[in-house]
Parts: structure tokens; C-alpha cells; sequence
């Protein structure tokens, strides 16, 4: 037990080396995690500045988080580094409580998902909603689009609001702004990266659309925005990591905040693992993965970064060039910190009209119009959580978006279950009542096919008796209009009961003992019986009235009828 729990918790780096690394492997992981950090280059930046933040930012965050995350991480093939999917939150920190605001809640989280890792939530993650997950990404790529209009067409906006809304009512006031220039530069850049594809898959798309961009810069002298002119120069190195100045009062303002950065980097990361899973037929080591971005998380803030996690896009096209092994993650934050210290000069001439074409089409990307399409065609329930997490997400605010949509989930779901639990009488003669379970006529244990002695009257529950049906399960069997000798609740179908549960069966019982009436519970399973005993219920009915089926539960309600 002891052994396995530490073989759950080795980073998959060290598991795999241990069976031998030679040099095609090293120049397989070298390649490959050159060809990632060339997408990881614009991507970072890009991320970093829709962020709100300046795009060394985001360049640390490759560097730091994605060497931690290959290094100690459960998956084989992931690759780490700033995501899509924080640039909302991220946003929205930075607007309310500055960057010393961001590196805090980094770290808060980062701490989150090691203890979520270390308690084992890496199976239970994967349980959340998928039209919960379907609809805050959805909204955020619909809030990515929108917030890149601004640099796309160049319109010069300083400072854009936060709110969805006042977003598009500023673009309004400066829609006469629009830099042709800028335009078609996006466009072209977008053209690229979609059509890039059809002419070599070995050059990714983001990077040449880059070297379009600073080259039409340079050669045609065009008016636009670009790194340089809203950011300066950007470091040539790593910066001394320092501590942001943590206060109680912050700790407990960005509490909401952390966690759903820690729940929004877990389901990336697990996500991304379970795709690379999928294209390798390898299996990753969830709880093992989620410390590791734990790690990763509070180191990307001591050097200034921002939050990390695994990235579905940049893990695919690892796995796509040849990778080994976690080694490919690594060399690929080795290279990002390479170009950096060398092309930094170059890089800051990347105009935001080619960086806003890349984040349109991450957006687009992540929005997966046809597996919204096809949710459409799911039960009506899941596609309210849908809208409302996608509505929410977009009008009012990710943290809500997700408790909501969460909170909607379990709601629909204890319907269904609901639904699922019934309380029938069941004749005790050939005419079984239509809406009862034993209707069955090939059913040997049909209550049709048994000799039912008098004054015994029987019931049959069916489903998950929990606290969303306890009442009704009550009510139906205390209303009786006269109380028999002996009452049989067949419970075959019972595939579980929770304190609820038991709390009513216990008064049931009792207010049928008060009358005088024998209750024996019939066809318990093994787990439910060890549940009814350790509820004390064998107390009130006798334990010898807990039988496993209608047979032994009949042979019992004869005896006490003789008695009588």
C-alpha cells in the first residue's frame, strides 16, 4: 500500500529515465522542444499582455512553470506555461488588485493544487460537468475575441475596461480609430496561421505569422503598435525572484480568486494529459500532475510570472514532433529562455496586430463550435447549465460562472435522481399494479409468482434513497388508511442510502412498530444492510427482519401472521 501510494507520487521523468535515455532520444526531445518553443514564443507574450500584464510576464511563465511542470509532473508529453484560460481571471486581478495581487493568488493557488493533489482529487477533477467546462471556455474565448478587437484594428485604446459590456461600448467611441494598416496585417497574420497547415506542418503557424509581422514592420514602415512602442525593451534574463508583499487582507480578498485559478489550471492540466493519453496510449499520474503545477505555480510568481498550467495545443504538438519524454518539456522552456537572451532586440518589434490575429484564432480554437453544436442536441437540463455557465462567464464573472454552473449541475442531477426513486404498492394478487417494478412477468421473484399470506401488505422502493426523496418516501408510507399485521419493503433496488435516508426509514419503522406491525426489509444488498446496521435500525425491527430476498422475507411475515 505503502509503496504504491509513492509510486503514485514519482514524477513521470524519473520513472521513465530509469529505463534508459539514449542520444536518438535526446535529439528527438531536442527537436521537439525547439519546434514547441517556437509556438510558445508569441503565445507567451500573447497571453501575458491580454492579461493585462507585460509579456516578459508571460515569457517567465514558460520558462519557470514549464520546467517545473516537465520535471516533476505525472505526464509523459505534457508541456506547461500560460494558458487561454487564465486570461480572464488574470485580467480581472490585475484590474482590482495589481500585479503584487496576481504573484499572491499564483502562489495561493499553487499551494491549492499540491494539497488537491496530495489528497487525491486528480479522478474526482475529471467529474466536473462537461457542459460546465463547455461553457466557461466557451465564454472566455467569446471575452479573448472581444478584448483583441482593440489591437487588431488597431484602434489605440490605453486601457480597456474590464467589463464585457463597457468593452464594447469603448470600441464604439473609437470605432473611427481603426488602423487600416493594423487590419490587414491581423487578417494576413490569420490567414497564416489557418492556411499555413495545407503547406508544412514543420514551421508552425503562430511563428511565421510572427516573421510576417516584423518583417512588414521593418520593410514597409507601417504604422503600428508593437511591443517596443507600448513596452519598452524586454529583459534579457531571468529576474532575482523576490516575494510579493502578502497581507492578510489580501490573502482573504483573492481567496475566490485562487481557487479558481487552482480549479481552472487542474482541469487543463488533466485534460491536456488525458488528450496526450489518448494520442500515445500512455497513462499519466493525475495527483502526481497536479503537485507538480502546484510547484510550478508558486515558483512562476517569485520571478514575476504568471499562473501555469498544462496546455492542450503545445502538448499535441509535442507529441506530433517526436517527443520521449518529459525531457521534450524541458529542453522547450531551455529554448523559450534562449531566444530571450538572444532575439530579445527582435522580438519587441512583434507588432500587436499579428499577436491579436494569433489570440483570434486561440479563441476561435478554444470555442469548439462543434462540440457545442452537438451538446445542443443533449437533454434540455444540460444545456441550461450550459448557457448559464457560457452567460455568466461572459457578462458577469468566471468565479461566479463556475460556482453557478456547479451548483446548477447538482440541482438538475438530484432531479434525475429523483425521478429515478419511486415508493408502489404491489398487489398481492395475479394483477400487478402497472407502475411498480415487479410488472416483469418473466420475473421469477414477482410478487405475481408468490404466495402472499393475508394481512401482510408490501411495498417496493426503488432507486437512491438520499435525503432529495426522504419525504416523500416517508409520507407515501405513513399514510396508510389501516396499518397491516405485517409490512414488506422490498428494497432489491436500492442501490444506496444516505444519513437522510436512514433518519426516515428509522421513523417509518418506528410508526409502524407503534401500531403494532411487524416491518421486515426485503432483498437489502450486503452494503446497503451494513449501512441500515450501523443506523441502528436492527434495533428497532430486529436483524433477523433484514433479509436479501422476498423468499426469506415471505417465510418470516407467515410465521408472525400464525403467531398473531
Amino acid at each position: 500500500m505503502k509503496s504504491g501510494y509513492l509510486s503514485e507520487f514519482k514524477p513521470a521523468l524519473f520513472s521513465l529515465l530509469k529505463h534508459g535515455y539514449g542520444v536518438k532520444n535526446l535529439t528527438s526531445d531536442m527537436i521537439s522542444g525547439l519546434i514547441v518553443a517556437i509556438i510558445a514564443l508569441p503565445l507567451s507574450m500573447a497571453f501575458a499582455i491580454a492579461s493585462g500584464a507585460s509579456p516578459e510576464k508571460g515569457l517567465y511563465t514558460a520558462i519557470i512553470g514549464g520546467f517545473l511542470i516537465s520535471f516533476f509532473g505525472g505526464s509523459r508529453y505534457q508541456i506547461g506555461g500560460p494558458a487561454g484560460a487564465f486570461i480572464v481571471i488574470i485580467y480581472g486581478i490585475i484590474y482590482r488588485q495589481g500585479i503584487d495581487g496576481l504573484l499572491i493568488a499564483g502562489i495561493m493557488a499553487g499551494l491549492i493544487l499540491i494539497l488537491m493533489g496530495l489528497l487525491k482529487l486528480g479522478t474526482v477533477i475529471k467529474f466536473i460537468p462537461y457542459p460546465v467546462t463547455k461553457g466557461f471556455s466557451a465564454g472566455i474565448a467569446i471575452i479573448i475575441f472581444v478584448t483583441q478587437l482593440n489591437d487588431f484594428f488597431g484602434m489605440g485604446i490605453k486601457k480597456v475596461p474590464a467589463e464585457f459590456f463597457e468593452k464594447l461600448v469603448e470600441y464604439s467611441k473609437h470605432i473611427g480609430n481603426i488602423n487600416l494598416s493594423a487590419t490587414i496585417v491581423g487578417l494576413v497574420s490569420i490567414l497564416i496561421i489557418v492556411y499555413s497547415k495545407k503547406i508544412t506542418m514543420k514551421i508552425p503557424g503562430p511563428f511565421l505569422a510572427v516573421v510576417f509581422g516584423v518583417a512588414a514592420i521593418y520593410l514597409l514602415k507601417l504604422p503600428i503598435e508593437t511591443i517596443q512602442d507600448r513596452f519598452g525593451s524586454i529583459p534579457s534574463g531571468l529576474p532575482t525572484p523576490t516575494f510579493p508583499n502578502i497581507t492578510m487582507d489580501k490573502i482573504k480578498a483573492l481567496i475566490p480568486d485562487a481557487i479558481t485559478i487552482a480549479v481552472l489550471g487542474a482541469i487543463e492540466s488533466l485534460l491536456s494529459a488525458v488528450v496526450a493519453d489518448g494520442m500515445t496510449g500512455d497513462k499519466h499520474r493525475s495527483n502526481m500532475e497536479l503537485v507538480a503545477q502546484g510547484i510550478a505555480n508558486i515558483a512562476s510568481p517569485l520571478f514575476g510570472g504568471i499562473p501555469a498550467t498544462g496546455t492542450i495545443a503545445r502538448t499535441a504538438t509535442n507529441i506530433k514532433n517526436g517527443a520521449y519524454s518529459p525531457l521534450s518539456g524541458i529542453f522547450h522552456a531551455i529554448w523559450v529562455l534562449l531566444f530571450m537572451l538572444l532575439l530579445s532586440p527582435v522580438i519587441v518589434k512583434i507588432p500587436f496586430a499579428t499577436l491579436g490575429g494569433i489570440l483570434i484564432v486561440v479563441a476561435y480554437n478554444m470555442s469548439e463550435l462543434e462540440h457545442i453544436k452537438n451538446l445542443f442536441k443533449a437533454p434540455k437540463s444540460d444545456i441550461a447549465v450550459f448557457l448559464t455557465t457560457f452567460l455568466l462567464t461572459v457578462i458577469v464573472d468566471l468565479n461566479v460562472a463556475v460556482q453557478l454552473g456547479m451548483l446548477l449541475s447538482v440541482l438538475l442531477f438530484m432531479r434525475r435522481m429523483i425521478s429515478l426513486t419511486a415508493v408502489n404498492k404491489l398487489n398481492i394478487t395475479l394483477d400487478v399494479a402497472e407502475d411498480s417494478m415487479d410488472d416483469g412477468m418473466d420475473d421469477k421473484d414477482a410478487i405475481a409468482n408468490k404466495v402472499v399470506p393475508k394481512d401482510v401488505e408490501i411495498y417496493e422502493l426503488s432507486g437512491p434513497f438520499f435525503f432529495g426523496v426522504a419525504d416523500k418516501v416517508k409520507s407515501v408510507l405513513t399514510s396508510l388508511e389501516a396499518y397491516p399485521k405485517v409490512f414488506i419493503l422490498r428494497m432489491r433496488y436500492v442501490p444506496m442510502i444516505d444519513a437522510t435516508g436512514m433518519h426516515a426509514l428509522t421513523e417509518i419503522c418506528s410508526e409502524y412498530k407503534k401500531h403494532g406491525t411487524n416491518v421486515i426489509l426485503s432483498g437489502v444488498s450486503p452494503y446497503v444492510k451494513k449501512l441500515l446496521i450501523q443506523g441502528r435500525i436492527h434495533k428497532i425491527i430486529g436483524e433477523e427482519n433484514i433479509v436479501d430476498h422476498i423468499d426469506k422475507a415471505l417465510s418470516i411475515a407467515k410465521k408472525y401472521v400464525e403467531q398473531r
